[in-house]
Parts: structure tokens; sequence; C-alpha cells
């Protein structure tokens, strides 16, 4: 069992959803980034999304866009990255943490180059935005072999038997996005989420974690009550955003923005 599959069973045995924050690595700057992963696990994280800076990163819309634009002015290239994982999991054994970003940066290294340095750096899931399953046999099974999870987007409109195909290719979790277009740029329907999540688990024995929208505590419950765990990231990334020349104030943002989503989706147990 992977170090998601056992943090997303211990969560579902407790009848608790999942927090998944993302930031980007090396935003406002690499030697920051470890600091803020311990941050985000203080205030609540149950597994961590870290996205890997990229020159074009298609899928997210200008937050985000900015925050590669920051971390790779910095020179964050993904053997940092990895880097940065390596140092975080020296004091913290049991967060998940997984990687998204795009297959540029991968395949540059070399595939089995960068599974096997992403497994002695104690990485647990990959996620690549432009990389569909039907074309990920040379690469999955890379990961698989190390016991990481290769992770999957569904949209909206993914059809049934694709979301099939998704799921036989993904494990650890499946990532719903929850709104046609890029991150942040739209508010979520909650209720449209509900009923696609529900025909989602109707098709999968994965864990579903919903990303894109969630920007607050009331956002993070309703979604919470429909899903196995909520994946918070342009919100936060907008915070760093606005921080990042204060350290201390960065820290403090982060953690008064994410805790009391934790302490929303736990109240949702009661």
């Amino acid at each position: 069992m992977s170090r998601i599959e056992g943090v997303l069973k211990t969560l579902k045995d407790q009848g608790r959803k999942a927090l998944i924050p993302y930031i980007t690595a090396g935003d406002p700057n690499p030697d920051e980034t470890v600091g803020l992963m311990h941050a985000l696990v203080s205030a609540g994280a149950d597994i961590i999304e870290l996205g890997v800076p990229f020159s074009d990163p298609m899928a997210d819309g200008p937050v985000i866009q900015l925050a590669c634009e920051r971390a790779l002015k910095h020179g964050t290239s993904l053997r940092r990255v990895v880097a940065m994982v390596k140092e975080f999991r020296a004091t913290d054994p049991d967060t998940p943490v997984v990687l998204m970003g795009y297959l540029n940066p991968m395949e540059a290294m070399g595939y089995e180059t960068f599974a096997t340095l992403a497994a002695d750096a104690g990485i647990d899931g990959i996620l690549t935005v432009d990389l569909p399953p039907e074309e990920a046999d040379d690469v999955a099974p890379l990961f698989s072999a190390r016991d990481i999870d290769p992770i999957f987007l569904l949209a909206p409109t993914t059809t049934d038997d694709r979301i099939r195909a998704i799921s036989e290719h993904s494990s650890g979790y499946v990532y719903y996005v929850s709104i046609k277009g890029v991150t942040g740029s739209a508010t979520i329907d909650v209720d449209e989420v509900a009923r696609k999540v529900a025909h989602v688990h109707e098709l999968t024995a994965l864990p579903v974690g919903v990303g894109f929208g969630i920007r607050d505590a009331k956002t993070a419950a309703a979604v919470g009550r429909v899903s196995d765990g909520v994946i918070v990231g342009s919100v936060l990334v907008d915070t760093i955003a606005r921080h990042q020349t204060d350290p201390a104030a960065l820290r403090k943002a982060l953690t008064d923005l994410l805790h009391p989503m934790r302490v929303a989706l736990d109240d949702l147990v009661h």
C-alpha cells in the first residue's frame, strides 16, 4: 500500500475528508518551499501537491502561470524540486507528496532517471497534466514499480468509458476538475460537482479528489460533503504572491487560509 493509499484509507475509516493543498515549488523562491510545505502540514494538510514550474503551463490560469515564472526566474529545475521533497521527507516521513506538472521536464531528464530520483526522494504520486493514460504505457509502469502512484485528471466532459479507462491506469486517487477551463477561472457549481462525483464513484473504486474553484472554508466543506478530498490551489498561490517579500507573514497567511478549511472538513464528521 502506498503512502497516499494509506492516508486516504485512514481518513475514510475515520469518516474524514482529505485536504490537499497545492503550491508551486520555488515560489516565491526555492529556499522557502520546504518551510511552506511544513506550514501546510501544520495547518491541516493530509497530502501536498507540489507544482513543478514549467514555461508553458497550459492548464493553469494567470495566478499559477505567474508562480511558475517566479520559480523559473530563481532557477527551479525538476531536479531541484526533487531535492526539495527529499529535504522535506527528512523531517516528515508521513505526509504524501504528489508532483504535479507537465511532461517536458520529465522527458528531458529521462523517465527512468526521474522515476528513480523521485522514489529515492520519497515522492508518492505523479500527476502529469499533458500525459493522457493512453500514452502513458512507457511512463506509468516506471512509477508503479517504485510504489509511486500515477494520478490522472477527470473533467466534467469525460465519458463513462474514459473514466473507466483512466481509473484502470490510476492509483492513489483520481483528480476531478470541477470546472471547464484553467485553474482559478470560474466559480464552482457544487450541485453539479455533487452529481458528477456521485457518478464517477459508480465507475471507479478509487477515491475522488476535487480541485479547481475551492477558495474558502465554505466551499471546501460543500465539496467535501460529496467527495473524498478537496484540492486547493490558486487561492494559496495568490496568497504567496501577495506576501512573497515577508516569509513570516506568508506562512501565517497560508495557515490562516488553510486551517479553517481543515476545521470545516472535520466538522462534517459531527
